[in-house]
């Protein structure tokens, strides 16, 4: 007789539902915010989880995409994507009242600690969703005394109408003013770069804004922070870089192709170091959430 194999760790946290689209709003560089209802997901999303949608009945492979935001009561997620191929060309076109089949919540999410209750979040470009995630959530736990900052990094228009901040970070660089509206409003601080000459925005990386404001932090305030990043890996590489010169925790989210998204083609693996040596991880359910130290 065979010993039964243990049963897969997704088991019973990944859902399969029809969701329909509530609404579609476009941005500047074909960058678009797709509400849909899905409750299932809703439910049980967290920071850093994602989706795997069929973008279109004609198009059979599916594209994971991180949730920005979820509200279990309501019922829906949102997604924040930049149109790139075929498949998010046609997400881009569909309409409110539209279906598709969503796969999720998938992935391993963030996870903060309250010994370090000032969580440094670094998004770039597309990276920037799991970092509005988090930062909401972190505001939903008002037993803890967390004071996030959050740095966003964009070479096209950002997808909101940044305005400068009225919230005062001290240790920002002289100019560096322009906001994102919604985080305003939860009475997160935030804080914009890029090197196209946006109005308020920090001349550079976001990693470089970053390093600017951590440099003006004492030793008793660095043992606060806590790095949460996501983006391209160029960025991802220069966060963890950043890490080790402050010697501070760092979370990463990798980006990677998939196929199936619940682990089972290992076609999104990446190599981690790890306690018995180097090993292949697959992003969609050992991440996309890793030690950023293991991974660069």
């Amino acid at each position: 007789m065979t010993a039964r194999a243990a049963a897969p760790a997704t088991r019973g946290t990944i859902f399969l539902e029809p969701a329909r689209v509530v609404s579609q709003l476009a941005y500047d560089a074909e960058q678009f915010v797709l509400r849909l209802a899905a409750p299932k997901c809703a439910a049980r999303a967290q920071p850093g989880s994602f989706v795997h949608l069929t973008c279109d009945a004609t198009i059979p492979m599916r594209r994971p995409l991180s949730i920005m935001r979820a509200d279990p009561a309501g019922g829906w997620i949102e997604i924040l994507y930049k149109v790139v191929g075929p498949g998010l060309h046609a997400l881009a076109a569909r309409k409110a009242g539209d279906e598709m089949s969503c796969l999720g919540p998938i992935g391993k999410p963030f996870t903060v600690h309250p010994e370090r209750p000032r969580p440094l979040l670094l998004g770039g470009g597309v990276g920037i969703p799991p970092m509005v995630f988090l930062a909401e959530r972190l505001r939903e736990r008002g037993a803890a005394p967390w004071k996030p900052l959050v740095l966003m990094g964009s070479e096209v228009p950002f997808p909101f109408r940044a305005r400068p901040s009225t919230l005062i970070v001290p240790g920002m660089p002289a100019g560096t003013l322009a906001s994102m509206p919604l985080l305003e409003e939860w009475g997160i601080a935030s804080r914009l770069a890029s090197l196209s000459d946006f109005p308020g925005c920090f001349s550079g990386y976001v990693t470089q804004l970053a390093d600017a404001w951590l440099a003006t932090l004492s030793r008793e305030e660095l043992a606060q922070i806590e790095i949460f990043s996501c983006g391209p890996t160029p960025m991802l590489k220069a966060t963890a870089a950043l890490a080790r010169r402050y010697q501070l925790p760092c979370q990463v989210s990798l980006e990677e192709f998939m196929a199936c998204a619940v682990g089972g083609c290992a076609g999104c693996t990446v190599q981690v170091r790890t306690p018995e040596g180097p090993a292949m991880k697959r992003v969609c359910v050992d991440g996309p959430v890793f030690d950023a130290y293991t991974v660069f």
